[in-house]
């Protein structure tokens, strides 16, 4: 049973990235190439392999958590609903930027993004220390595709 509460949440995050790849696929070879970047946007192959990184930790995390379902339910069920719902915004904003092609509207579900993901941060820390700190080089990536978000949405209005 202890390895579905890990192994569950890592597919579900790798899946959540999956579906969020493929509505990047097409648009990073049409539209992507199209627009005005920041000096500091990363090459297109930086992607997939920090996002599978931490799609991975986030799930160890969520796994943490779950983990310690027995021993309160209440805190644990509320930190998970925090997690399903940053990773539900999560997906939501590869379709917005990409799908869409909206930088603005992205931009603006970010910021959600960024709020959500740092509470979930408080309730996992609260929970289990190690659950929390797995998702500080998430809480990163996002902060800096915030800014990266923001630089495009920028120079393309």
């Amino acid at each position: 049973m202890k390895i579905i509460k890990f192994a569950f949440p890592i597919l579900l995050c790798l899946a959540v990235g999956y579906v969020s790849g493929d509505v990047t696929r097409e648009s990073i070879a049409t539209w992507y190439v199209s627009l005005n970047k920041p000096f500091f946007n990363p090459p297109n192959w930086i992607f997939a392999p920090v996002w599978t990184i931490l799609y991975v930790l986030m799930g160890i995390a969520a796994g943490l958590i779950w983990n310690e379902w027995k021993e309160n339910k209440e805190v644990v069920k509320k930190a998970l609903v925090f997690f399903t719902l940053q990773l539900a915004l999560n997906a939501l904003w590869s379709y917005l930027f990409f799908g869409l092609h909206n930088p603005l509207l992205a931009l603006l579900e970010i910021i959600i993004l960024e709020l959500m993901i740092y509470e979930t941060y408080i309730q996992f820390k609260s929970i289990h220390k190690t659950a929390g700190y797995l998702l500080i080089p998430y809480l990163a990536w996002v902060a800096f595709a915030t800014v990266l978000t923001a630089s495009i949405w920028w120079l393309n209005s």
